[in-house]
């Protein structure tokens, strides 16, 4: 626990609208206020919630005295919720987390130790599991250093998964709280950041459960992905891969509107199935690979005594 006087090595900051489900939300603080970093604030922005979810929210107070319950009446976004957050940041990292995703005890520290490492990286996330209301089904593997051609299909990061470096507020714009960026206000600031000419990672680590169920995709309205194309199309051009092909992922999210939601879904189990057998064969190639260089090697090293030996 904190003193008074100690500032917080990590503000954790979570913005939530209407999280009715108070199992959902509670297994998301508590997985933050038993992460292995005990010193930390835990920011939460009430975005206007109603009825039984402002509830929800402001029995959060008594859990622990790191929580720090803010927010306004009026329904913002979640763009400006996180920017009243890191204004309210004392930390010298700044993590974000989701009202219904788990972070698994060791996420924090992994991720500061990692950023304390790698001077050169301003943000760090991690890979996650998915889950939904029937457990686990999937993972989601992220580049460990992505380049601009992985934000052609999506982003390269897991928004709630991501640690700041709370410095590149000091000079940067926080998150871009308008219209346009609506449902994708992660991917707008990590191809703006990354214009900037900041770096980021992912350690190659499940670290998080990240929840996704159908009702994930019944959020994007067709104007969402209109103003999705519009962020692609801006972003893209300015990072230099509009041509020759990512002109075609601009129209994807429009593309994906004509697509039924349970196909959606199914598709996304299916990528999940692939990635990980891919990831399986890679690993398994690896240690075969290993186990090839170890018998070489032992082989080598019989010669060498026999050499010795004669």
């Amino acid at each position: 626990m904190m003193n008074d006087h100690e500032k917080p090595l990590v503000s954790v900051i979570m913005g939530v609208y209407n999280q009715y489900d108070m199992t959902a939300l509670t297994d998301s603080v508590n997985s933050i206020l038993n992460q292995t970093v005990k010193n930390l604030e835990f920011i939460i922005w009430d975005d206007g919630s109603e009825g039984q979810a402002k509830e929800n929210l402001e029995s959060l107070r008594q859990l622990d005295q790191r929580i720090i319950l803010v927010g306004k009446e009026e329904n913002r976004g979640l763009a400006f919720s996180l920017n009243e957050c890191i204004k309210l940041a004392k930390g010298k990292y700044i993590a974000r987390m989701d009202a219904d995703d788990i972070s698994f005890p060791e996420r924090l520290e992994k991720q500061i130790s990692f950023l304390e490492e790698h001077k050169d990286c301003s943000w760090v996330g991690c890979n996650a599991k998915i889950f939904d209301e029937n457990g686990v089904w999937g993972e989601r593997k992220m580049p460990e250093y992505p380049s601009r051609e992985d934000y052609l299909r999506f982003s390269p990061y897991i928004h709630p998964s991501i640690v700041f470096r709370a410095s590149i507020f000091d000079n940067e714009e926080g998150y871009l709280s308008s219209e346009e960026t609506l449902r994708c206000e992660d991917y707008e600031i990590f191809m703006r950041l990354t214009q900037k000419g900041l770096k980021g990672a992912n350690l190659q680590e499940m670290l998080l459960k990240y929840r996704e169920n159908n009702d994930s995709f019944k959020k994007r309205t067709f104007k969402c992905r209109i103003n999705e194309a519009k962020c692609r199309y801006k972003n893209f051009k300015n990072m230099g891969i509009l041509f020759p092909f990512g002109w075609l992922y601009v129209l994807r999210p429009v593309l994906a509107a004509f697509v039924p939601r349970f196909l959606v879904a199914f598709i996304k189990h299916k990528e999940s199935e692939c990635r990980n057998k891919e990831t399986k064969k890679g690993e398994s190639y690896v240690k075969q690979q290993k186990i090839v260089e170890l018998g070489g090697s032992s082989r080598l090293a019989g010669n060498t005594c026999s050499m010795q030996q004669k």
